[in-house]
């Protein structure tokens, strides 16, 4: 039986494919006995992590330098960060002129990820060919600055180890009886055939096998882990090992113009319940 869980940790950022919908049935999926050490080096909005602020070390890793960096800002330097937010416009002039910015200064950088994951499209996170965010202005009312919130995430930081690169170096971290939890961008599209273009660029069919490996390492030591996936063919016989699979269901509720918005089902894979 899935159960509930209250948490007043919230993530500060809008993530495709983020699991704060998961965040009040996390409980559910941890391993009995409790956990050491946690990993999880998809990072993204950070849901997980912020809903359970693990007692231990955490080693918290993503491929998104930027997002990082902000990362490393809250946790150092909060209320420079939410000085710089304070002194931000929620107007398209602003917008684009922030937006374009090239900025050496790593706290300002921060306020500006942030800044523009709020008030931008959907809240989408897209590069073009040379680096540069190009998502247009969203036309959002809601006030971009949350300070308290931005200060609890400051002080669920504080025994965090934060790094940039590829997901496989959380391997050199882990230990038995630690949790490692792996939210991957999808490869394919949930419940359909085809594999979505862009997110084959992002992860790629091979790096869902690359994943699959550093899951039998982190059972080869000991220690625990909780996949999610689409619900997909492909994804169950990758990542079918004989542990315990759970089918979800959740509501889609952000992706571009031509993104189908509706039910959508995932798996979870774990070694954590029997």
């Amino acid at each position: 039986m899935i159960t509930k869980t209250n948490s007043k940790s919230k993530s500060f950022l809008r993530w495709a494919g983020g699991k704060r919908w998961l965040t009040s049935h996390i409980a559910s999926f941890l391993p009995k006995n409790g956990f050491n050490n946690y990993h999880e080096p998809f990072l993204g909005g950070g849901s997980i992590f912020l809903s359970l602020r693990p007692a231990n070390s955490s080693f918290l890793s993503d491929s998104n330098e930027e997002l990082i960096n902000c990362y490393k800002c809250l946790k150092e330097n909060v209320l420079e960060v939410i000085q710089y937010l304070k002194e931000f416009k929620n107007t398209k002039e602003f917008y684009y002129d922030l937006r374009d910015a090239d900025i050496d200064n790593k706290t300002k950088r921060a306020a500006i990820f942030i800044y523009l994951n709020q008030t931008s499209f959907n809240g989408i996170y897209r590069v073009n060919l040379k680096g540069k965010y190009n998502v247009p202005y969203g036309f959002r009312t809601k006030d971009f600055l949350d300070e308290e919130t931005l200060i609890n995430i400051s002080s669920s930081l504080r025994s965090a180890t934060l790094f940039t690169g590829d997901f496989d170096l959380v391997r050199k971290n882990i230990r038995p009886n630690d949790l490692v939890f792996l939210d991957p961008p999808y490869t394919v599209s949930h419940n359909l055939n085809g594999f979505i273009k862009y997110n084959q660029k992002l992860f790629s069919l091979d790096d869902q096998y690359r994943l699959a490996s550093l899951i039998d390492y982190i059972k080869s030591i000991g220690a625990f882990y909780i996949l999610t996936n689409a619900a997909h063919a492909k994804v169950f016989e990758i990542f079918d090992k004989g542990d315990s699979k759970i089918e979800l269901n959740r509501a889609c509720v952000i992706g571009g113009l031509n993104a189908k918005r509706g039910n959508t089902s995932e798996y979870i894979f774990t070694n954590c319940i029997e």
